[in-house]
């Protein structure tokens, strides 16, 4: 199993930890519920940028005690806060949020359900690349190298994570016409693993595509440059990464770029409000240009 760093707002625990990796390891829930004065819901794949930022928030105002955040599939994350509480194996959760990041189209289903009354827009992705392991084994160059037989692609599930599903699969289209390239399987994603070319997450694919990639069960996979950027930082002796459609620099209209907005929870409790100023403040912007993404403007 691939050793993740610890994510935590608060820069370091004495505690004992225990997990077992194969079957016993919470990753997208973050420091201490009983603690935590602040509460943060996020989708998962910028949680690399989100962790920076709410730890120099944390650090600054020390009387907050801990920021617990999660950073699941938004789906997830909308159930639990429509219900009050979530459930982990034997564990349940019952904190609600303050903040919701998220892409807007998730965000008007929170506002829909009386839970905020606005978002506003926060991040952007810089497009989309091929991840591959470590010397590119199998020499993917690009779009076209995805229809060569040995070549197993990952990519996230239609069904559980629909919306980064979306990205994943526009982009796919989109450079596949202007290559001439064909992925028949598009048209029917649920098939399309019967024959091995292609492997889909199961539930959080932000983890599960350099986990896959590791264990062998595929050879590359399509995934925000921002998360490909965080692997290949963070187990640079397993990953790497093959730019395609422009991207990062300049991606090309046919890469789709993602947005993020974010949303206060009712009235933000004590603390929200300050972190929203902080997260769409110019600090926040350089933390997040560094981990691979840029501010979105209205």
């Amino acid at each position: 199993m691939l050793n993740w760093p610890e994510e935590l707002a608060q820069a370091t625990l004495e505690e004992p930890r225990w997990s077992q990796a194969g079957s016993n390891l919470c990753l997208d829930f973050h420091g201490d519920p009983r603690r935590a004065r602040l509460v943060v819901f996020s989708d998962g794949n910028h949680h690399m940028a989100l962790q920076e930022c709410l730890q120099t928030f944390l650090a600054r105002h020390a009387q907050i005690g801990d920021i617990f955040y999660a950073t699941t599939p938004p789906g997830v994350l909308l159930q639990w806060l429509d219900a009050g509480a979530l459930v982990i194996g034997n564990l349940r959760l019952g904190v609600r949020p303050q903040l919701f990041i998220s892409p807007p189209t998730v965000l008007e289903r929170v506002i829909a359900a009386g839970h905020a009354v606005a978002h506003e827009p926060f991040m952007r992705s810089r497009g989309n690349v091929l991840l591959v392991r470590k010397g590119n084994p199998l020499g993917i160059r690009g779009i076209a190298d995805l229809v060569r037989s040995e070549a197993r692609l990952f990519i996230s599930n239609p069904e559980t994570e629909s919306a980064s599903y979306r990205v994943y699969a526009d982009t796919l289209k989109a450079l596949a016409h202007k290559t001439g390239t064909r992925f028949d399987w598009l048209d029917r994603p649920s098939g399309a693993e019967s024959d091995g070319r292609v492997v889909y997450g199961e539930r959080i694919h932000h983890r599960e595509a350099p986990q896959a990639l590791a264990d062998g069960r595929a050879d590359v996979a399509l995934v925000y440059y921002h998360l490909a950027l965080r692997y290949a930082r963070i187990f640079p002796d397993r990953f790497e990464f093959v730019p395609v459609g422009g991207a990062p620099e300049q991606p090309e209209p046919e890469n789709t770029v993602s947005d993020f907005h974010l949303a206060m929870v009712g009235d933000g409790g004590a603390w929200g409000e300050a972190l929203c100023e902080f997260l769409l403040g110019s600090e926040t912007t350089e933390i997040y240009a560094h981990h691979g993404l840029r501010r979105t403007h209205s």
